[in-house]
């Protein structure tokens, strides 16, 4: 399928402020890329490319004061299948993982591993090793987490989500995340679109999604612990350790995001036939 993905984001700024956004479709999909989508402003600026240490592309920018938008669109060529599974993926040994992986067993801003690990143990340690796991804390997180837009909260960890037992899909991912690292399964933050594309009506707005990847059987498995089910064409646009990695946009001065619009469309075929569908949520 043909999936036209995108995003508008516009901001009102009393000065001239540096910017830093992660908006682009991760290096690892580039070519799935129809047509790339490029970021553009308005009023146009000097922009400059980079890529941070996780791999994902980045964009430096200074925002002039007043009214600035930013956003991107392009179009995505997806298999149409739902995330991949392997139910009888393994773990691996603390001492067999490979080196890369080895970051994303440490606690980290949104995961404190130290203070969740007696927990997780308790929850966690007679289950099955490997997929059964960390299906079992996906179950855990999705029937214990009560998912509401309104409390979304940009300081909230992983401790905090447990103990308050709301939140967004970054919440649901910050948990989980935390709960495998303790189980010593290397897991990681993603972020991007995620589509509607064969889900029920009615449809929640557009927005971002948060999920995660963990580490097994020699490769990284997506597992969504706030959908808790397969989706099609999840889109990735950056990971990290946790959210703080991976800001849509890093200002630094003050500001008041006045709009912020995601889309997913899934674009015309040759037919004639298209449908279109949004994004799931969270807290950008």
């Amino acid at each position: 399928m043909r999936v036209r993905i995108g995003c508008n984001l516009k901001y009102e700024l009393p000065q001239p402020t540096p910017l830093i956004a992660i908006l682009n479709v991760h290096h690892s999909r580039f070519g799935d890329l129809e047509r790339a989508d490029y970021l553009a402003t308005s009023p146009s600026v000097p922009l400059e490319n980079y890529r941070d240490g996780f791999g994902n592309w980045c964009t430096r920018m200074v925002a002039p004061a007043g009214d600035f938008a930013i956003s991107t669109e392009g179009i995505f060529r997806d298999s149409g299948e739902p995330d991949p599974i392997s139910p009888g993926a393994r773990e691996h040994r603390v001492e067999d993982l490979p080196f890369e992986t080895l970051v994303y067993l440490l606690g980290s801003r949104y995961c404190e591993t130290d203070l969740l690990s007696d927990e997780a143990w308790r929850l966690f340690g007679n289950t099955d090793p490997g997929w059964a796991r960390v299906q079992a804390i996906c179950d855990f997180v999705h029937d214990s987490v009560v998912f509401d837009y309104m409390q979304a909260d940009a300081t909230r960890t992983a401790s905090q989500t447990l103990s308050g037992r709301r939140g967004v899909c970054r919440d649901f991912a910050h948990l989980a995340i935390a709960f495998c690292r303790c189980m010593n399964i290397p897991s990681r933050y993603c972020t991007g679109y995620l589509s509607d594309i064969g889900e029920p009506e009615p449809h929640p707005p557009g927005d971002f999604a948060a999920w995660m990847e963990v580490f097994l059987d020699g490769r990284w498995w997506v597992f969504d612990p706030r959908n808790n089910t397969r989706r099609t064409a999840r889109i990735l646009v950056a990971r990290g350790r946790d959210a703080a990695d991976v800001p849509l946009t890093q200002t630094f001065g003050p500001n008041t995001l006045r709009d912020f619009r995601v889309w997913t469309v899934e674009a015309e075929r040759s037919d004639g036939l298209g449908k279109a569908v949004k994004c799931e949520e969270n807290s950008p």
